[in-house]
């Protein structure tokens, strides 16, 4: 299925047959953009293409992509997303246009967006969970790449400054850090301190000595009772 959209991708984007649409798809090509901008080399290796082939395509793929940004940037402007926007880093014209089409058209509307309205989020509806669309959810946007957009807004809007980013970023590396030395800390305190040589051995030899002299005193006791027989037995032997 992959493959077939793909090939009709191509087909329409480029205005090619279906087999050299195929033939794309098949060598691992899966946009315009990047028909547009490899080497012109990795097109015209491909089996049945050569160098005036591949240059011809590469055309088209280009041609196709400046039609195509001048329509969103029109649509991005009827919206009336604001120009700024674009400035914001990793912004393309094709979100604008989605956030366009979920009120979101200025610098500030975006800085007061959070997380989740980008990437979306999940709730918990009676006993299922029930996922919400972000508003850049077809872009494979990341949270942690949408919240890097979300701070250079508020840079860009005046809310907060290079310098509070800094801060926020050193203060968490801080946390972290007293974070681990916490728990080193309670390990240390868990463990017995180790002992020296010379104390492991004399808290051996101190251990064993009450053995030894359990073990000792049944000896003697034996020795003490067979005294008096051995004496008998003398005796007897006089007589």
């Amino acid at each position: 299925k992959e493959f077939a959209e793909r090939s009709q991708m191509f087909m329409e984007s480029l205005d090619v047959d279906e087999v050299i649409a195929q033939l794309l798809a098949s060598e691992g090509f899966t946009s315009v953009e990047e028909a547009a901008f490899v080497e012109i080399s990795e097109i015209a290796n491909i089996e049945g293409f050569d160098e005036e082939t591949a240059t011809e395509i590469q055309t088209r793929a280009r041609e196709y992509l400046d039609r195509r940004e001048q329509e969103l940037n029109k649509k991005r402007a009827k919206l009336g997303v604001e120009d700024a926007m674009s400035e914001i880093p990793g912004m393309t014209l094709e979100m604008m246009v989605a956030l366009g089409e979920n009120e979101i058209k200025t610098v500030e509307d975006f800085a007061g967006c959070v997380t989740d309205d980008l990437t979306g989020w999940h709730e918990k509806v009676e006993s299922e969970t029930v996922r919400h669309p972000g508003y850049l959810d077809e872009f494979g946007v990341s949270r942690p790449d949408a919240e890097a957009m979300i701070m250079a807004a508020r840079v860009q809007a005046g809310w907060i400054t290079e310098e509070d980013l800094q801060g926020d970023a050193e203060g968490e590396g801080e946390d972290a850090k007293s974070s681990d030395d916490a728990e080193a800390a309670d390990g240390d305190a868990e463990a017995p301190p180790a002992k020296s040589e010379p104390e492991a051995k004399a808290k051996a030899e101190a251990e064993a000595e009450p053995e030894a002299e359990a073990e000792a005193e049944p000896e003697a006791e034996a020795e003490a009772e067979a005294s008096p027989a051995d004496g008998d037995a003398g005796k007897g032997a006089d007589a």
